[in-house]
């Protein structure tokens, strides 16, 4: 048999969730401890954690193409060898000629 490492935590909830609660854990014929374990452990279990390695909060699909974080991990280590320039908007619009 398997053992499962418990921790305790204490909580807080409104007085108005706990009576419905109680309720609940009596109609299903349990303290209203073991019920709210019982949901907590039951969703726990049921969640679907899903890593998405794209840094993209939009997930934008530039960020997915493997040679463009690449590129994006050079920029940063040629800004942090201080191996790069900085130029304003006006210069560059003097560059463009425009």
């Amino acid at each position: 048999m398997e053992t499962v490492a418990i921790k305790r935590k204490n909580i807080d909830l409104p007085v108005e969730t706990l009576q419905r609660l109680s309720l609940m854990a009596v109609a299903s014929g349990k303290s209203l401890k073991a019920y709210i374990e019982q949901i907590l452990i039951n969703k726990a279990n049921n969640i679907n954690i899903e890593v998405n390695e794209n840094p993209s909060p939009s997930s934008d699909k530039w960020f997915s193409n493997y040679e463009n974080l690449e590129e994006v991990e050079r920029g940063i280590f040629m800004v942090e060898e201080g191996k790069t320039k900085v130029y304003s908007i006006d210069h560059l619009k003097d560059l463009l000629g425009e």
